[in-house]
């Protein structure tokens, strides 16, 4: 793609809240280097996008961009995938073939969840990375490549080192710049964006017309933990876009909730606004009970936790019913 149809970093990595924006102002730090990147966050949160955003960036943006799915890749087949193989170098090797490495030669390599790779392979791995240097499998002859470096995972590679289940040389020869994706739970300021952009693009796909999304069933959208992140999101405007109305994001949002707890059951009398303040009321009431409760019921801790002020969550225990205090179970003797 040439350099003036190029897509601006804020057209891929959409949103306008701090985090985003940070995330794309060290994607093009990033980019502008050639040193290995580690892209962090859970699954769904756009982890290959930043990785493809790196590339596009980069002064490799016209060659190959090859990225591979660690954990698909069998143990067996680890060599042969990475580095190639000869003729002869095992049954059914008939021709020889390059490998991810030698795909990726003069481009960028993005190696996603390496945290999946087992200890024996993490070190074969490492040989390669150490000079890019490597010899296909049933081969003698040392082959170099020259390519850029992105790793993904949605693990703590730190605690996996602590486990024992990730090398720490490895950790640091790929992790020289992180780059962490957050979670949508983190930047729900950005769903109302998202949600547009992918109705709009889903519509001009499938030739529907452009259902507009309600304030009110936004404000549930962002009210949603979406432990499926931007993946999630994404397939709900799609429901969205081919089902058309809006109760079917509810139903799908009552579906996923673990406890069938987010939402109300649809009342087909009542007016959405009127459920959907009634949802919202629910989950508040039972996000601060959950935070409450992780904090031994200390109202500041839980202030703070929330970012929220001292004298907002008081209002907002009182508004949602929640108990003041921890109700303590005393022993009847005692109080005799």
């Amino acid at each position: 793609m040439p350099d003036e149809q190029r897509l601006l970093p804020e057209e891929i990595l959409i949103g306008d809240s701090p985090v985003i924006r940070r995330v794309r102002e060290q994607v093009r730090n990033a980019a502008e280097t050639e040193v290995p990147v580690l892209i962090t966050g859970e699954s769904g949160t756009g982890k290959d996008i930043a990785a493809r955003l790196l590339h596009d960036l980069s002064v490799r943006r016209n060659k190959r961009f090859v990225k591979v799915n660690c954990p698909a890749i069998p143990g067996t087949l680890f060599e042969s995938e990475f580095f190639g193989y000869e003729p002869g170098a095992f049954t059914g090797a008939i021709g020889s073939r390059p490998g991810k490495f030698e795909q990726a030669h003069n481009g960028t390599i993005f190696l996603d969840e390496i945290g999946e790779l087992d200890s024996s392979l993490q070190s074969k791995l490492l040989q390669a990375l150490q000079d890019f240097r490597f010899v296909r499998l049933g081969g003698t002859e040392d082959r170099n490549v020259n390519v850029r470096l992105i790793c993904g995972t949605n693990r703590n590679l730190a605690a996996e080192i602590e486990k024992g289940t990730f090398r720490t040389d490895l950790y640091y020869r790929i992790n020289v710049i992180q780059i962490a994706m957050p979670a949508l739970r983190e930047r729900s300021a950005d769903i109302p964006q998202l949600m547009e952009y992918f109705v709009r693009l889903y519509s001009d796909q499938f030739g529907k017309p452009v259902t507009p999304i309600s304030a009110t069933l936004l404000q549930v959208l962002q009210a949603y933990h979406w432990p499926g992140n931007i993946r999630e999101l994404e397939n709900l405007a799609k429901r969205h876009v081919v089902l058309g109305g809006e109760e079917y994001i509810l139903s799908s949002l009552r579906e996923r909730n673990e406890n069938e707890a987010l939402l109300p059951d649809v009342d087909l009398n009542t007016p959405l606004r009127v459920q959907t303040k009634k949802a919202l009321r629910q989950l508040e009431r039972k996000i601060i009970l959950n935070v409450l409760q992780a904090h031994k019921w200390n109202r500041r801790k839980t202030a703070r936790s929330l970012d929220i002020s001292y004298r907002a969550l008081l209002y907002k225990i009182k508004e949602a019913g929640v108990p003041p205090l921890r109700t303590v179970k005393t022993d009847p003797r005692k109080s005799a």
